[in-house]
C-alpha cells in the first residue's frame, strides 16, 4: 500500500507537471472577437487572426498571474523528483513527506494565478469583450490544480503509512 500511494503520488505529480507547463506556455488562455476577427490570449502574448504579438503593458495581474504559475511549476518539479528519488534507495519518508509538501505548495500556487486570472478577466475582460470565454489553457491549469493536490496528498499519506508501520523484527521466531 505505501508504494501504491507514493507511486500514485508521483505519477499524479508527473501529470500536473507537464499540464502546468503546458497551461503556462501556451496562449489560449482566453478567446474573443476582436474587431471581427478571432483572438486569444495567454500569459505572455496575445494572437489577432493568427498573427500573435508579444503583451508590450505591464498589467500587475498578468506578471501576478505568470509569477504564481512559475513557482507553482517549480514547486511541482521539485515534488516529482523527490518522490522519485525516494525510490531509489527504498522509500525515505522525509523525501516523501517533502515531496507531498511540495506538491500540495504547487497546487496552491497555482490556485492563486487563476483565482487572480479568473477575478481580473471576468471583471475588466468580460466588459470589455461581449463574446469571449475561458479556453483549453486556462482549462487545464484548473485540472493541474486537482492533479497537484491529489499527488501531495498520496504523498503525504504514504509519509504517513512510513511512520506508523512498526520497524522489522530481527526475531526468526516471529
Amino acid at each position: 500500500m505505501l508504494y501504491t500511494l507514493a507511486g500514485g503520488g508521483t505519477l499524479c505529480g508527473v501529470a500536473a507537471l507537464v499540464l502546468l507547463i503546458v497551461s503556462t506556455a501556451t496562449d489560449y488562455w482566453m478567446q474573443y472577437r476582436y474587431s471581427g476577427s478571432g483572438a486569444n490570449q495567454g500569459l505572455w502574448r496575445f494572437c489577432i487572426s493568427r498573427k500573435c504579438h508579444a503583451h508590450t503593458m505591464t498589467v500587475a495581474f498578468w506578471d501576478a498571474t505568470r509569477a504564481f504559475m512559475l513557482l507553482a511549476v517549480l514547486s511541482c518539479f521539485a515534488g516529482v523528483v523527490l518522490g522519485l528519488s525516494a525510490f531509489t534507495n527504498g522509500t525515505k519518508n522525509r523525501r516523501v513527506r517533502t515531496g507531498g509538501i511540495a506538491l500540495v505548495l504547487s497546487g496552491f500556487l497555482a490556485l492563486l494565478a487563476l483565482a487572480i486570472y479568473t477575478g481580473v478577466t471576468v471583471t475588466v475582460f468580460g466588459k470589455r469583450f461581449l463574446d469571449w470565454r475561458f479556453s483549453w489553457s486556462y482549462i487545464i491549469g484548473w485540472v493541474a490544480i486537482i492533479l497537484a493536490f491529489v499527488a501531495g496528498v498520496f504523498q503525504l499519506c504514504a509519509y504517513q503509512q512510513i511512520t506508523a508501520e512498526p520497524p522489522p523484527s530481527n526475531n526468526p521466531d516471529t
